[in-house]
């Protein structure tokens, strides 16, 4: 019999080691307070694209400092750090260690180190960019090297303590979303260090790198360990086994050699080498091979289970970021095209894709798997109303973002197309920026009942769970 939600998840909670489950709560309590920072953030900059003049007389508040501490803290602060923490007690539960000692007490204290070191680089690092300290180069590493190489020394005690976990299983084969895991940690710990070196920062050089890091530091990073965690658990939420095996393999290694030279394809119609824009393309559009093949996976495992998730509140953000998984790279392949390009180059549908990536997709799938498997972990469900709202609003939100800066980016480049004067594509496109701070604005409130519902699933429920009644 399937039941996907309202097991007594104390029961199953009961067993697992306190420490190890506050470990983990500490990831994504952690997680959940940098992404309330960071929308708080992402919304005075859309306020800003409609009235420029808020809060314009404050140097360390204006929008060329806080920009990057929104990326920045989304990416390192909220999705890396919510990610590592599920992928902890995925890791854990996939090897079939003993769930009242999964760690070692030097794996528990170096896991928690890695959770402070991340935590310090990304509060320094938006200190520092605040203050005006923008020496780390382009996009997505906007962190000084000084704020990123604590980042990067957690990335690489991350990776070994989950070597260490997999090397102790208790079972033969290594599940697939081990190997998202493991292979996540490798590949950003690369283009981390080839992104933040400085010895090829001069001419095209610098732009391809540019290219490659941004591409990879989202594909190679957050994609490996969002679709990692959902092979785990999706089929433990519906409680059957994944449709195909052999598809996420599949995946997995069509993911690894497509995805790294795709970045230029940010850079159509520019100086770089002809042959490098066209491979890039070329693999944009191979994208569909491992994103549907693990978004198929998904679908087909969710095949004939619509009364589960109708009754579930952790499935439907699960089925949303699968559904955004799949359509976002179609959009992204189809945004590579030279054609495509010649209109929506540099516009506000770039803006607009990236959001439906990493939000419609993964954060969504990590709301999901939070859900899902928090109170498994803790004993502690959370309040359906709040979980109610926060679904609706997050997907009110970002539709309305999404969709009104896709048709923003396509008004802005038929206005540059057509040969019109700057400020009149702005003029145009003034009434989709107003879109999307309202967009922005259902998102940052769906994230307050977002942190409410993460709260309330704090560790130790389970315990008052088995206090005797009293006078029983």
């Amino acid at each position: 019999m399937k039941i996907p939600v309202g097991i007594p998840v104390f029961v199953a909670a009961a067993g697992t080691d306190p420490k190890f489950a506050k470990m983990v709560s500490r990831w994504l309590v952690s997680a959940g307070v940098w992404l309330l920072l960071a929308s708080a953030v992402g919304l005075l900059e859309a306020f800003r694209l409609v009235d420029p003049e808020i809060l314009a007389d404050h140097a360390f508040l204006t929008f060329g400092r806080l920009r990057p501490v929104h990326t920045m803290t989304m990416l390192f602060g909220w999705a890396s750090m919510a990610l590592v923490g599920l992928m902890f007690y995925v890791v854990a539960k996939s090897a079939w260690l003993p769930m009242n000692n999964p760690l070692t007490r030097l794996e528990l204290i170096s896991s928690n180190a890695a959770l402070w070191l991340v935590n310090i680089g990304v509060g320094v690092g938006a200190i520092a960019l605040c203050t005006g300290d923008l020496s780390g180069g382009g996009e997505y590493r906007r962190y000084p090297w000084y704020c990123m190489a604590p980042i990067f020394a957690a990335i690489g005690i991350v990776g070994v303590v989950f070597y260490r976990i997999i090397a102790r299983r208790r079972v033969g084969a290594v599940y697939i979303s081990c190997w998202f895991a493991m292979a996540a940690t490798f590949w950003v710990a690369v283009v981390v260090f080839m992104g933040y070196q400085t010895f090829w920062k001069t001419g095209l050089a610098w732009v391809i790198v540019d290219g490659f890091y941004i591409h990879n530091a989202v594909g190679m990073w957050f994609t490996p360990l969002a679709v990692g965690l959902t092979y785990y658990a999706l089929p433990k939420l519906l409680n059957k086994p994944i449709y195909s095996y052999a598809l996420g393999v599949l995946g997995f290694f069509t993911h690894l050699v497509f995805y790294t030279v795709i970045g230029t394809h940010h850079y159509i119609h520019t100086p770089l080498p002809l042959a490098l824009q066209t491979t890039a393309v070329i693999f944009s559009v191979a994208m569909i091979v491992p994103v549907w093949a693990s978004t198929g996976n998904f679908l087909m495992t969710m095949k004939g289970e619509r009364l589960a998730i109708s009754h579930s509140y952790s499935l439907p953000f699960i089925f949303v970021g699968v559904l955004g998984y799949g359509f976002a790279s179609l959009q992204g392949s189809f945004e590579s095209l030279r054609s495509v390009q010649e209109t929506l180059h540099f516009t506000h549908y770039t803006v607009g894709h990236a959001h439906f990536a990493m939000y419609v997709f993964v954060t969504f799938l990590i709301w999901g798997c939070m859900y899902g498997l928090v109170p498994r972990m803790t004993g502690r469900e959370p309040p359906i109303l709040l979980v109610t709202l926060h679904f609706w609003l997050a997907l009110a939100g970002i539709a309305v973002y999404v969709v009104g800066l896709c048709i923003g980016g396509q008004v802005q480049g038929e206005s540059w197309v057509a040969g019109e004067p700057f400020m009149e594509s702005v003029r145009k496109t003034l009434p989709h920026m107003v879109w999307r701070s309202v967009g922005g604005a259902l998102m940052l409130v769906s994230h307050v009942f977002f942190f409410l519902a993460l709260w309330r699933m704090r560790p130790g429920a389970f315990t008052m769970a088995f206090t005797p009644a009293k006078g029983g």
